[in-house]
């Protein structure tokens, strides 16, 4: 038995050449069952994509053809580096053309730091001047600036209470910066917190040296390093592009502040009075 329905999809189809959705549109059909019906037919012209980028993958497979790296395909053709490698990725370059390719992107990169050299040197020489200007202009913190910058950086950076934890009030701070790290234990202990009764714990990357880590992070602020917590070790994701490798990275200290309810309570309290716009005299 004939089904109705398959044949007037087919029907609208191939005499008046309608697309998917007008049929859909026409019939009252679901998209899959449409296209189940339309199995075999062919598509109207009408409906097939635009062919103008045909001509770009042609264009792209004679360039590759030519030894045109990625990057020289997409700006002559202007796509996107990424079509210009979905289109040309099945041709990879010769040995010789890799090398050859290899060697131009050198040469450019040391004609763009001859270039950009002189400006980069000035640029560095200013920044030094106005970082150390400014750090002249700072000098040392009295308490109550010392108190008011520690309580804005740990509102910033550290941990508080959650809307759905409003009681959990603690002073924990995790930083990878080791000036702010020493600004934020500076503060806890003019708080009232001797630094000998922080709790340290080093968190880093299971694939860094984290032995080095904890002494390093332990010179730096002044503990040793037995008295250190166990290590937090993140694991490691091999998709993952990181930049924060090498001897330098020493991975985020962690911080923990005993008994430190009221501490949070205080903090909390200043950062209220500097919202405010309070300019009363401190203490």
């Amino acid at each position: 038995m004939t089904d109705p329905a398959a044949a007037e999809v087919r029907r609208l189809r191939a005499e008046e050449g309608l697309s998917v959705r007008q049929i859909q549109a026409r019939t009252g059909l679901g998209r899959n069952r449409v296209y189940a019906l339309l199995r075999g037919v062919a598509a109207p012209a009408w409906t097939r994509r635009p062919t103008a980028r045909d001509g770009l993958r042609a264009a792209a497979v004679a360039l590759r053809g030519e030894g045109c790296s990625v990057n020289d395909i997409a700006v002559r053709l202007g796509v996107a580096k990424s079509t210009a490698y979905l289109w040309v990725r099945h041709l990879p370059l010769d040995p010789d053309e890799e090398v050859a390719a290899e060697r131009r992107r050198a040469h450019s990169k040391v004609m763009t730091d001859a270039r950009w050299s002189a400006h980069r040197q000035a640029r560095d020489t200013a920044r030094a001047a106005t970082v150390a200007d400014a750090a002249t202009w700072v000098g040392s913190m009295r308490h109550r600036e010392l108190i008011m910058v520690g309580a804005a950086l740990y509102w910033a950076e550290g941990e508080k209470a959650k809307p759905w934890r409003p009681h959990e009030c603690r002073v924990r701070f995790i930083n990878s910066d080791p000036g702010l790290v020493d600004i934020f234990v500076r503060f806890v202990e003019a708080m009232g917190a001797p630094r000998a009764t922080l709790r340290f714990r080093v968190s880093i990357h299971e694939t860094a040296d984290s032995e080095a880590a904890v002494r390093w992070w332990a010179e730096r602020v002044g503990v040793p390093a037995e008295t250190f917590r166990p290590t937090s070790l993140k694991r490691h994701r091999p998709t993952t592009v990181r930049h924060n490798t090498g001897e330098d990275y020493r991975g985020c200290l962690i911080v923990d502040v005993p008994r430190s309810r009221q501490m949070y309570w205080r903090i909390e309290g200043i950062m209220k009075g500097m919202g405010d716009g309070g300019d009363g005299e401190g203490r």
